[in-house]
């Protein structure tokens, strides 16, 4: 009878060590980017000083990179949309990304909020298709930099060039650093343009997926496969993300009118989600693993004792994939923009 009221008493207080351990990492994960934060500010205005040349980063650029990726991590994490690993890190991308370029933070808060909204989105017919589905996405640490990682990298390296602020995409002036806004756009279209592709192509297309290295028909759910509704949404998808970065130019960048037009934005934001969706496919069909479960009926991505394999190897999970695929499209928009782009 002792050890009956002792036992509850013991996973109580297992309990409450883990939400204090939480409380705690939340603790000092905040103070370590206050600290950071801090930091950058410092290093610009000593920089600023000393070499005449370098843009400081205004107090209020540092107190809105702090604040607004701090209210968005929460509610992300509140709605279920990221867990506990993945607000954390989605806290420390969405601060260097903001404090680099507004610019880069509207992208990316229309691939979050989107994507959020979308996974969610006529979730009961996921759960019939998805064995790996999970209530409202929860993206974890894992997910974020293999989506944010990227895009996080660019931006310090656009730090370092060109300092904290807005620019116009000029390659005749400012090559590099333009070079390093289309590459972030580009990894950021693309993650936007696959995840619209999966989560409206797999519930509102009419015709069974396609497999994209061979086109024969296949399962709804199976890595590398792809539909019209699908491309389409994952051109949408770009288009959106280069439409946040457009217009966010047209409010914070002063001299437009010297510069090379900006409108080429959305096109290439356009045309890396798609071709992001449709390197992210091939990759899938490849080198991702993918059968059929006879048990529960669905598309698996692990090899199981009753799964009829249908494509790929296991050499890559989803989240290796997303990676290759914001990597290769970083690589090659820019070249491709630098082509085609208007002069100014």
């Amino acid at each position: 009878q002792v050890f009956s009221l002792w036992l509850p008493m013991f996973y109580y207080q297992e309990d409450f060590f883990r939400e204090y351990l939480k409380m705690m990492a939340n603790i000092v994960v905040l103070n370590l980017l206050i600290c950071i934060s801090l930091a950058f500010w410092i290093v610009s205005m000593t920089a600023s000083t000393y070499y005449g040349t370098l843009q400081p980063i205004s107090p209020w650029r540092w107190l809105f990179s702090v604040l607004v990726p701090l209210l968005i991590a929460t509610q992300g994490f509140k709605k279920k949309s990221l867990d506990h690993s993945g607000a954390l890190g989605g806290l420390v991308v969405g601060f260097i990304l903001t404090v680099a370029n507004y610019s880069f933070f509207t992208s990316l808060f229309v691939f979050f909020v989107t994507s959020s909204k979308l996974t969610k989105w006529k979730k009961d017919i996921k759960k019939q298709i998805d064995s790996e589905y999970k209530e409202g996405g929860q993206r974890n640490w894992v997910q974020v930099f293999c989506n944010g990682g990227v895009p996080t990298e660019l931006a310090v390296l656009y730090m370092i060039e060109n300092g904290p602020g807005e620019i116009p995409i000029d390659f005749s002036k400012q090559y590099t650093a333009s070079w390093m806004c289309l590459s972030l756009l580009g990894a950021l279209a693309c993650s936007t343009g696959d995840t619209w592709a999966s989560e409206i192509g797999s519930v509102m297309s009419k015709s069974k997926p396609r497999l994209i290295t061979t086109w024969e028909k296949v399962p709804v759910g199976t890595n590398g496969a792809i539909t019209l509704v699908g491309l389409l949404s994952s051109l949408l998808g770009g288009m959106a993300v280069g439409t946040a970065y457009f217009i966010t130019q047209l409010i914070f960048v002063t001299d437009l009118e010297i510069s090379a037009p900006q409108w080429p934005i959305i096109v290439f934001g356009a045309a890396a989600g798609l071709l992001g969706s449709v390197v992210d496919s091939y990759l899938g069909a490849t080198m991702q693993y993918s059968g059929f479960d006879q048990n529960i009926g669905m598309v698996v991505n692990h090899q199981t004792k009753d799964s009829k394999h249908i494509s790929g190897k296991p050499i890559l999970d989803n989240n290796a994939v997303n990676l290759f695929s914001s990597i290769i499209i970083a690589l090659v928009l820019p070249g491709v923009a630098w082509c085609f782009w208007p002069r100014g």
